[in-house]
């Protein structure tokens, strides 16, 4: 699936909600404040703070992420897998992010995205 230009400019501006699965099971839901689409179909996310995310990631790969419009007239849920990456490419990228500067970005998660929902 491709992320079109409307739905990268969302991403790139809005809060998303990211959802992983505990090793229970159960959900796992955090926002994040930043992701950058590098292809039409990659999505990358700095782990500045984040606790059970890279865990879950580790364990299980399924992901989703949700973002809306501040108004909620439009949104869009990604569906896909994630890699956890604290080395390489990816990881130098978040570490070299402008938007990172005084954050740890501890490694970078990259999001190949499978499938793409238009919420409401």
């Amino acid at each position: 699936m491709k992320i079109n230009q409307r739905q990268k400019e969302l991403l790139e501006t809005e809060a998303i909600a990211v959802a992983t699965i505990n090793e229970d099971g159960s959900p796992n839901l955090i926002a994040v404040a930043l992701a950058k689409v590098v292809f039409p179909s990659t999505i990358i996310i700095t782990d500045n703070f984040m606790k059970h995310t890279p865990e879950n990631i580790i364990k299980d790969s399924r992901i989703c992420l949700a973002v809306w419009t501040k108004d909620w007239k439009e949104g869009y849920k990604f569906v896909g897998k994630a890699e956890y990456q604290t080395q390489g490419k990816w990881a130098k990228f978040v570490k070299e992010m402008k938007e990172n500067k005084g954050y740890p970005a501890k490694a970078a998660i990259v999001v190949s995205v499978k499938n793409i929902y238009k919420l409401g």
